[in-house]
This record gives structure tokens, C-alpha cells and sequence, in this order.
């Protein structure tokens, strides 16, 4: 049997591209990206006021080369919702298809224009038979490529830095004050310091010139194999707060993780939601200073979340 194919649409931020990649492997199917662009005159529109037409994104460009016709259609971000819908429109049209269509966080449209919105139960409520209500992010990592390593049960701290965002600070003097009492632990045998795409390189290089204990292993490779080796061979996890993304894919591995807090530059009221849903679920505690060790049921939200959509 030929397996089944995913268009992925998103504006191509990377916590957006691991959701919806991460469902995609959930449902087992091939996939290709596909990159949304609005023109000028559409970028700031709603999606609620935005006409369901190929004028207002790349249509001719996303259809110009096809390739495998998908069975599913998943997006994320506001921006892909309009192109979501017109693209099912399209292939069922021409094609004479029925394609699936997903959509991943609050649309801010009605979700009677996709088969499923799946959206973070800290995010807004949206009401429609068709919801699946996931905790925490969708991500693209499984068990397999996170599995221990650490098998002499040594202390390593795996920290993974995100970046300033709307809702946040990222400022080094903050880092600093971490960095301090992280090396006040005992018995800690190493630390890795890994870099993500937001993550300003200049801070980073600040860190590393200032904090040069030989316990630091600094890491701004952005690769993949690089993030999911730290966190296979961490005992404890830690991570900057402006990161639900970051936090959710640590979440898969069952180990402790500890949230940094930053500075907060806006209302992060659906942070502190997520903070306290994944508290509840014994995810993650906020560094004081001090650690321990605790354990949880692996959170496993893209398998979970495909289940559902396979079962429906």
C-alpha cells in the first residue's frame, strides 16, 4: 500500500515546522514543507476578515510543482490558515480527493473549515466537535532519539537556551546570575550549554568567554543530533522560560526540567497557564538555586494526538 503524504504549511519558524512535522510522523506519513509568504497587502490581516482566495499567498508558487498529492493538509500559525483552506479547496477540486485538512493552534476562525484544530489547552479555548486539546506543543522528536544514555547515573545538566521574544527578555546579566549558581552545584560532573535559533550569538560568546569551568560544554552547532544527544545524556534539564516549544519536546524524555525565569516585557498570562498545567503534571519546577530528582509519565502529545485522529 503507498503510504500517505502531508503538505506542511507554515511561515517556517522552527517551533512551528516541529509541530507540524512531529504529527506528521505520528500519522506515519511522508511529508514535504512547503513555505507560506503573504504579500504586503495581507500580512497583518486576520484570518476571520482575510477572503479564502490564492491572491492573498504564493498560491502559483505552492502548486507550480506538485509532486505527491497529499492526504493531509497541516498547518500552524495564522499565517498558513487561509492557504490551509484554499489548497483543500484546490485538490479536492481538481483532483477529485478527499483530503484531511489540520490545522495546529487556534485558527481564530471557525473550525468548520478544517477536519481537525488542535489546539494547546494553556492557548485560547476554541469550541468545535472537531478540537483535539493537546498539553503542551506538538514536536517532532520520539523516545527512540532521546533515550538515556547517561547510564552511570552521573549529575549532567543538560541547559537549552531560547531568545527574547514579545513576552520576554533575554538579557545576559540574567544568564549570568544562572550561570553563578550553577556552578555553586556539587557533584555535578558536566553542563551543556546548547543554542537554539533564537538564542542572540552574542550573548552566547558572552557566556562562553565568561564561563570557562572546564564542567561547560557550549553548543551553537543548531544541529539536531547535537540538541537530542543532550538531552539523552542529561539528569536534569534546564531551559529558558520563553520556550513552551522547547519544554514540551524535554517533556518526552521523563527527566526533571527546570524552568529559568526571564524577565516578562508583556502580559505572558498563557505562559503562566502552560508553567502551571505542566507544574500539575509533576513536568517541571523553577530553579532556585538547588536540585533534585523527580520522575513523571513521558509526555508523548504528537503520538497521542495522531491516535485520536486515526481513531476519528
Amino acid at each position: 500500500m503507498k503510504a500517505l503524504h502531508s503538505w506542511l504549511l507554515t511561515e517556517g519558524a522552527h517551533g512551528m515546522i516541529s509541530q507540524v512535522e512531529g504529527l506528521a510522523k505520528a500519522l506515519n506519513t511522508t511529508f514535504d514543507h512547503k513555505k507560506v509568504k503573504l504579500p504586503f497587502y495581507s500580512k497583518f490581516l486576520p484570518p476571520i476578515i482575510t477572503p479564502k482566495n490564492k491572491a492573498f499567498f504564493n498560491y502559483n508558487e505552492l502548486t507550480k510543482n506538485i509532486g505527491s498529492i497529499p492526504d493531509f493538509i497541516i498547518s500552524c500559525g495564522r499565517k498558513s490558515v487561509i492557504p490551509n483552506i484554499v489548497l483543500k479547496r484546490f485538490f479536492e477540486k481538481k483532483y477529485n480527493k478527499i483530503i484531511q485538512n489540520i490545522h495546529i493552534q487556534d485558527p481564530k476562525i471557525s473550525s468548520k473549515f478544517f477536519n481537525f484544530v488542535i489546539v494547546p489547552e494553556h492557548d485560547n479555548i476554541v469550541s468545535g466537535d472537531n478540537i483535539l486539546i493537546s498539553k503542551g506543543a506538538l514536536h517532532y522528536l520520539n523516545t527512540e532519539e532521546v533515550e538515556n544514555t547517561n547510564f552511570k547515573n552521573e549529575n549532567v545538566i543538560s541547559l537549552i537556551l531560547g531568545g527574547p521574544n514579545k513576552y520576554y527578555s533575554f538579557l545576559f546579566k540574567d544568564l549570568e546570575n544562572i550561570f553563578m549558581q550553577l556552578l555553586k552545584l556539587k557533584n555535578i560532573t558536566k553542563i551543556n550549554v546548547i543554542g537554539s535559533r533564537r538564542t542572540p550569538p552574542y550573548i552566547f560568546e558572552k557566556l562562553r568567554s565568561v564561563f570557562k569551568d572546564k564542567k561547560f560544554n557550549y553548543d551553537f552547532s543548531l544541529q539536531k543530533i547535537n540538541y537530542t544527544k543532550s538531552l539523552s545524556e542529561a539528569s536534569h534539564i534546564f531551559i529558558t522560560c520563553d520556550s513552551t516549544s522547547m519544554i514540551s519536546e524535554a517533556a518526552i524524555t521523563g527527566k526533571p526540567i527546570y524552568t529559568i525565569k526571564l524577565k516578562n516585557i508583556k502580559n505572558d498570562y498563557r505562559f503562566q497557564r502552560f508553567f502551571k498545567l505542566f507544574q500539575e503534571l509533576g513536568i517541571i519546577r523553577f530553579f532556585d538555586g538547588s536540585i533534585d530528582n523527580w520522575t513523571y509519565e513521558k509526555l508523548y502529545e504528537s503520538k497521542r494526538i495522531s491516535n485520536n485522529i486515526i481513531k476519528k
